[in-house]
């Protein structure tokens, strides 16, 4: 899709347009006859679409100071996100996003945790026939079957647990089923992507042994591992150690916008070795590393995900409410269906679809919980983070 725009500057107008009707003949309609929209609405109609990553209760905890008892959300304005468009864009599965500042050392982040996790479940309750809590992958399905929107909970930030296995394990329980080990600050025992200080370890470590007990007792409590924000040494280190698939909650592609946030096919090559998937973020500036970006360029970044790791190994997390600039048609989400539209005239088959929507992080998730019912026997972590030295 950005073949055009470049050439444009090397080649005369008509020859443009002749190359133009040449990419247009050149596009994959559905067999059915129908139009790319209408097979992509048809398709989502009756298959599960799952969004890992959306910023929605920061608007419910922070902005609303957690004040919705009132709060129609069916129709929102300054906001990607209300029941109107996640009809329209036929969203069915939602990991909602608990999400502290890390930078914000003064703060009590337990708490700020806890009062988005509470804005979460109150929202749920306020609206039953349209969202399900939902904490495993056999009440997704339930939640599917009732046509409700299955809602899970993410925790963006292991800062939130305050180097406690306590903490963490309290987290799973209050129904946190991914936690993204770090944010844009190193912590005491993991390597963010987007520090500009250096970590209190040793640089390019990603984990310390501390980190990767952390690590451990998300793969017995049956807790994703979530390494959007992390370094790639992390990454790296996270495959090294994880006994479980790992999930990426909303990253893009390393090879077209070249920050330490997106993720590098280095890495997405050893997805295979674990399982793991990446969530697809839209945001603009990692997108095109600039405020400005298109629907095409988000189905490059997901194009190229496919082709380096394998259709099976992407999928949505677009991060809305989290981010102040969205690409040109995918403004909210309303306009899931218009992304598929793409990758239908791109030529991916509705199995590929399928997987994309939801299927593929439903594997990983499963593949987490079988891991946790093989771990069942083992007791809980008790290591602290004074039990280890730093590697400097």
């Amino acid at each position: 899709m950005k073949l055009l725009p470049l050439l444009s500057l090397l080649l005369p107008l008509s020859q443009c347009y002749e190359l133009q009707q040449v990419m247009n003949a050149t596009r994959h309609e559905p067999k059915d006859g129908s139009s790319s929209l209408d097979h992509a609405n048809k398709l989502l109609r009756h298959n599960p679409l799952i969004d890992t990553h959306n910023d929605f209760p920061m608007l419910l905890a922070f902005d609303k100071k957690g004040k919705i008892n009132n709060l129609d959300i069916y129709h929102l304005n300054n906001s990607h996100t209300d029941i109107q468009r996640i009809e329209k864009g036929h969203l069915m599965g939602q990991f909602w996003s608990i999400y502290t500042e890390c930078e914000a050392t003064r703060d009590n982040q337990v708490l700020a945790a806890m009062e988005s996790i509470d804005a979460v479940k109150r929202m749920i309750g306020l609206h039953p026939k349209t969202f399900q809590f939902v904490t495993s992958t056999k009440e997704f399905k339930k939640a599917y079957r009732n046509r409700r929107v299955a809602s899970m909970m993410g925790m963006e930030g292991g800062q939130m647990i305050g180097n406690s296995m306590a903490a963490l394990r309290t987290f799973y329980d209050l129904g946190v089923r991914y936690m993204t080990l770090t944010h844009n600050c190193h912590l005491p025992w993991v390597e963010s992507c987007c520090d500009p200080n250096p970590p209190s370890f040793r640089k390019g470590l990603g984990l310390t042994e501390f980190g990767k007990k952390i690590v451990g007792e998300m793969n017995r409590l049956g807790m994703m591992v979530d390494i959007s924000h992390v370094a790639h040494s992390t990454m790296n280190a996270v495959l090294d150690t994880t006994q479980a698939p790992v999930l990426f909650s909303h990253s893009s592609s390393h090879s077209f916008c070249q920050i330490e946030r997106n993720v590098p096919d280095t890495v997405l090559q050893r997805l295979a070795e674990k399982d793991g998937v990446v969530m697809v973020n839209f945001y603009n500036r990692f997108i095109n590393c600039g405020p400005d970006a298109t629907l095409f360029d988000v189905a490059d970044h997901i194009d190229h995900i496919g082709k380096v790791a394998g259709r099976d190994k992407v999928g949505i997390g677009a991060d809305y409410n989290g981010i102040e600039v969205t690409p040109k048609g995918l403004e909210d989400v309303s306009k899931y269906p218009d992304l598929f539209a793409e990758l239908v005239e791109r030529g991916w088959t509705d199995k590929e679809l399928i997987g994309l929507a939801g299927k593929n992080l439903l594997r990983v998730w499963k593949g987490v919980e079988r891991v946790r019912d093989a771990l069942e026997l083992e007791l809980p972590s008790e290591d602290r983070l004074e039990d280890f030295d730093v590697p400097l």
